[in-house]
């Protein structure tokens, strides 16, 4: 069966089909997924992971014997105030890496919590910009979509890390969007049309 998606981009697809699902590799020490992979143990222990940073506030951690875990406690709301989380997790993705270990973020859909932190680490640590972590986290998970108000938030801090922005919020018939969305309008077809 041939998908109509580019070779370029991982699929990422578990087995029971679901977009959603699955686990993606970020960088060799980080990992990303929606919050039912954090129950599956033998997956955890078979990418190395160490560490599971939970940023959720209805899930609960699930505690593996020698598993570190770091709550983030938020809603995915767009006045949630993730940016007061991203230098610490990035910094704990870091040390976490540096000690040979490696991380799973997730939060429920492994869409928006999860993914706006990964940007951050990636922007903190990678020294990439965030249109670049954007589209390097996309290309691993296709499903990837920050709420606005975390968008404006990865803004700030891209800015507040390298003195200028590669990205905007711009008005769309859409509502206000960032402009990567615009650039790559086909990230506004619905998912189920790949």
């Amino acid at each position: 069966v041939h998908s109509m998606v580019p070779t370029a981009v991982p699929r990422l697809l578990p087995e029971n089909g679901s977009l959603l699902g699955g686990i993606a590799q970020i960088t060799p020490n980080l990992f990303l997924s929606r919050g039912n992979v954090a129950s599956n143990r033998s997956l955890l222990l078979s990418k190395g992971i160490t560490c599971v940073v939970n940023a959720t506030i209805e899930l609960p951690n699930f505690n593996w014997p020698h598993m570190e875990y770091v709550k983030v406690p938020l809603a995915d709301m767009p006045h949630s105030p993730i940016s007061l989380y991203f230098d610490s997790v990035a910094d704990k993705i870091h040390s976490v890496g540096r000690k040979r270990g490696a991380v799973l973020v997730h939060c429920a859909a492994g869409v928006s919590r999860s993914a706006s932190l990964c940007l951050a680490y990636l922007m903190k640590y990678h020294r990439v910009s965030l249109a670049e972590a954007h589209a390097w986290v996309k290309a691993r998970r296709p499903v990837i979509r920050p709420n606005g108000g975390f968008w404006r938030q990865l803004i700030e801090y891209e800015r507040k890390l390298f003195g200028r922005n590669s990205v905007k919020m711009v008005q769309t018939p859409y509502g206000v969007i960032p402009d990567v969305y615009e650039r790559d309008r086909r990230s506004l077809a619905p998912y189920w049309g790949l």
